[in-house]
């Protein structure tokens, strides 16, 4: 199988994040499942949730200590997000 590697991201205010790929993907992620569950609870405030969503380790990450340390984020893996995450056209385009 191969891994795709996420290289953008736009968090949205509904605990939802548009995930951009290399091979050209856009993805919407459903995070609000997992949201106050286990280590997700440290993102359940909707202001940490944006201001610290980032791409570390190739995927879609929290960087909760805001030092971009790669082994003290918070990130789903990036194969999650491509089955799961539902096909979306990029919404910074603005359609005709």
């Amino acid at each position: 199988m191969n891994i795709h590697s996420v290289v953008q991201v736009l968090p949205q205010d509904n605990y939802t994040v548009y995930v951009y790929f290399d091979d050209g993907k856009i993805k919407l992620y459903d995070m609000a499942p997992l949201i106050g569950k286990g280590i997700f609870s440290k993102i359940s405030d909707i202001d940490i949730f944006i201001d610290k969503c980032t791409v570390l380790n190739n995927t879609l990450a929290w960087d909760i200590e805001g030092n971009y340390n790669p082994y003290k984020c918070i990130d789903i893996d990036p194969i999650q997000i491509y089955e799961k995450g539902k096909d979306v056209k990029d919404p910074l385009i603005q359609s005709a």
